[in-house]
């Protein structure tokens, strides 16, 4: 492998991990990033942003943080620090051209037609098909120069949530056109840096629209900088789960939700029917914890009328959970931050209208904390209509991931890290080890056939239990069950504990997976 030419798209969390085993089998990746700096959305992060996960939860494998760091939810400086941190111990740096943005992705060699009659995935299986086949690259440097690029293989780690604003859209004479503010979605407002973004709206009607992370985490400066005197007010259509933590009436609820255990309560992609039996007569069990977790969860939200119509498993099921901003109670109750719902909104000379409303909602700023288009995002790296028509699916199906990293039907090309789950850093870990393996012939995949199959079994699986957000792929709550695939791939052991009760109660997390390829089967090269 060291003589093939890799190319990864993106230095944030997955791209920096698939550089270092890539590294370490030998392979020179290049990796071309398009900012200026490491850490991906991390990078362009709000000043109060904080991870959600404990950051135990949240590391490479064989990377713990420093003993140093006592924080249980690290700020995003820390996060970044870390990551250039694990990217110079790696000697990952050394591989990466920032300021490079790839605005485009061409497959030569082989023509679309006998693409598509593929019987084997790239041809034969293997990572690098049959090497009649080759992508090349159009890359343009910060000056806009851009220079034709070639790869035996490509990864690309350009993440869900950055890049591809997701912008509410409006009729002629409804949208910022008319506004006499300022209109600018969250991704630019994190861009500004701190010190500019206060500036802006210091002393300003700000109106945030939308009702998760970004959206919380803004209203939340706005209220710290405005205060009472200009409420900031948070325009949505949705309710969201918005937990204060993971403690549910004293108890852990990890333990009901990543443990092997509470997997066995789920039916599951390729699950035998003594498994698919088990999750029937123990769905009860499921149902009462969470249940008992919205009685408990719930008590805040009761107050303010934010209590939502989907459920606290569905949310934590398709990802759409967060954790809530210190005080976020406190500043509704004082007035710092306004909650209104919407079915419809609109803009107007002077703010948001909502459902018709004859008076606006008054603003000088509208910040759009509505999320990204991370499959548009996908879609968009390729020219040729036939892999942008293959790439991300269709509305009604997930978006064809095998293993959630091979599209079965482009060849010699990886997508780690758009799968959502409760900390992508771990799962970009080991999904980069699997791939790492897959490069080195350590195994090969599957015929076209059952690999669409089994991207079938777990799309059945997500609209089951995600509903309406079945897109987002997320695998949070089969998180080891996932995990467990990839290691048979790799002819590893998936039981990482020691003990029966120890497998089946207690946490996994990125130390089970540290020495993983230690005892692997596959054969080394």
């Amino acid at each position: 492998m060291e003589k093939k030419r890799v190319v990864i798209v993106g230095a944030g969390v997955s791209g920096l991990t698939v550089c270092k085993h890539l590294l370490e089998l030998g392979c020179q990746p290049t990796v071309f990033e398009a900012d200026t700096m490491l850490g991906g959305v991390w990078a362009r992060a709000l000043a109060s942003t904080k991870l959600q996960t404990p950051r135990s939860m949240y590391q490479y494998s064989d990377f713990p943080w420093p003993e140093s760091m006592t924080e249980e939810f690290p700020s995003h400086r820390q996060v970044v620090a870390y990551l250039d941190a694990y990217a110079r111990h790696f000697g990952v740096l050394g591989c990466v051209r920032f300021g490079h943005r790839v605005v485009g992705m061409e497959y030569h060699g082989v023509g679309e037609q006998a693409m598509a009659a593929w019987v084997e995935w790239a041809g034969n299986g293997q990572a690098f098909g049959s090497g009649a086949g080759e992508w090349r690259l159009s890359v343009a440097d910060a000056d806009g120069h851009v220079e034709t690029h070639k790869a035996d293989f490509v990864v690309l780690c350009i993440g869900m949530f950055s890049g591809v604003p997701d912008i509410p859209t409006f009729p002629a004479g409804k949208g910022p056109e008319v506004f006499d503010g300022r209109v600018i979605h969250s991704m630019d407002y994190a861009k500004m840096g701190t010190s500019k973004a206060k500036d802006m709206i210091r002393g300003k009607r700000v109106t945030v629209v939308g009702y998760m992370k970004s959206a919380l985490d803004i209203a939340t400066e706005c209220a710290e900088v405005n205060g009472t005197a200009h409420p900031c007010t948070m325009v949505f259509r949705t309710k969201h789960w918005i937990v204060p933590d993971y403690s549910v009436w004293g108890i852990n609820g990890k333990n009901f939700t990543l443990n092997r255990f509470s997997e066995l309560l789920i039916h599951k992609p390729g699950e035998g029917l003594l498994l698919s039996i088990l999750a029937t007569l123990l769905t009860p069990l499921r149902w009462a914890f969470y249940k008992l977790a919205e009685s408990y969860y719930s008590i805040p939200m009761k107050k303010h009328g934010m209590v939502p119509d989907h459920s606290l498993f569905q949310a934590l099921a398709a990802a759409i959970i967060c954790v809530t901003p210190k005080d976020h109670y406190k500043r509704l109750e004082e007035g710092s931050i306004m909650l209104k719902k919407y079915k419809t909104f609109s803009l107007c000379k002077e703010g948001v209208l909502v459902d018709g409303e004859p008076s606006p909602v008054k603003s000088d700023v509208v910040i759009f904390g509505t999320g990204f288009k991370g499959d548009e995002k996908i879609k968009d790296m390729f020219t040729s209509e036939y892999f942008r028509n293959v790439a991300i699916g269709s509305e009604s199906t997930t978006v064809p991931l095998y293993r959630q990293c091979i599209n079965p039907k482009i060849p010699q090309l990886a997508v780690i890290g758009y799968s959502d789950t409760h900390s992508n850093m771990y799962a970009s870990d080991i999904r980069a080890k699997w791939l790492a393996r897959f490069l080195d012939g350590s195994f090969r995949l599957p015929n076209v056939a059952a690999m669409q199959k089994d991207v079938l079994e777990w799309e059945k699986y997500m609209k089951r239990y995600c509903g309406r957000y079945f897109r987002r792929s997320s695998i949070m709550i089969l998180n080891t069950w996932y995990n467990d695939q990839l290691c048979r791939d790799m002819g590893c052991n998936p039981r990482r504990k020691k003990g029966f009760f120890s497998e089946l109660f207690e946490l996994y997390g990125p130390g089970d997976y540290a020495n993983l390829l230690s005892n692997s089967k596959s054969k080394e090269h």
